[in-house]
């Protein structure tokens, strides 16, 4: 996979290249990843990138110009144009795995009021929000999703497993997680996870994600549908919180 990142703030990303999992994943050369300055296709002598909005109101907002020509160096046939944007649609495990399957991502970070809406009428492929707030510009988004994707990419990870289990791939939050000591001021591990039994294990991990996200996120479940097993676990858990309550 490439993905190329149009932004105002390329040292972000260059920086971002020798990170943990990101540098290693590059190393592999199982993706790219390159920062494209927007400035550097404005023909304003400044390397002004924005100007006041028609109709009046406060802000700047980015021109069509310098973003249009960056876009147009670099999209190819297998680009996909992705503008970082609080309007855009909500972005979750699904999506990075539709994403991850892209062969070139180009990441278009706004600034200032946003961008002149006649590049995103008619050049943007797809509008990504990693939330219902709003930064300052799209580069921090735009690592979200970088890191978000490459992870599922084959050979990044040590094995599917690895993020097949973690919490939302599977549409659920993930099973609790322990390691040494046995014991901790009184705090002891489950006795299943010590017993090398691997099917009680299975067994309780699988309960153990249904109870997290039940009590952490209850509005997932409202989005899967549950064999008669997992309805049963789902009954156990409820009445387990009834009676200690």
């Amino acid at each position: 996979m490439k993905i190329d990142v149009l932004t105002l703030f390329p040292e972000l990303f260059n920086s971002f290249q020798e990170w943990s999992i990101i540098s290693r994943t590059i190393e592999k050369n199982i993706f790219s990843l390159n920062a494209i300055n927007i400035r550097d296709f404005s023909d304003d002598k400044h390397k002004r990138v924005d100007d006041y909005p028609f109709g009046g109101g406060p802000g700047m907002i980015m021109r069509p110009e310098p973003i249009y020509e960056a876009i147009s160096e670099t999209r190819t046939e297998d680009s996909m144009v992705i503008y970082l944007s609080p309007q855009g649609k909500p972005y979750n495990q699904q999506l990075a795995n539709t994403l991850s399957k892209e062969k070139h991502l180009i990441l278009l970070c706004g600034h200032y009021e946003g961008v002149d809406n006649r590049i995103i009428d008619n050049f943007i492929d797809l509008e990504i929000s990693i939330g219902d707030y709003v930064l300052t510009g799209g580069e921090i988004p735009a690592l979200v999703l970088i890191e978000s994707i490459i992870r599922l990419l084959p050979g990044t990870l040590s094995s599917k497993e690895s993020y097949m289990d973690e919490s939302h791939y599977s549409g659920m939050l993930e099973h609790s997680q322990y390691t040494r000591p046995r014991s901790f001021k009184g705090l002891d591990v489950p006795e299943v996870l010590l017993s090398g039994n691997h099917k009680k294990i299975d067994e309780w991990r699988k309960y153990s994600s249904f109870k997290n996200t039940y009590i952490k996120r209850p509005d997932l479940l409202d989005k899967l549908k549950l064999t008669e097993e997992e309805a049963e676990i789902l009954r156990r858990i409820k009445k387990e919180i009834e009676e200690k309550n």
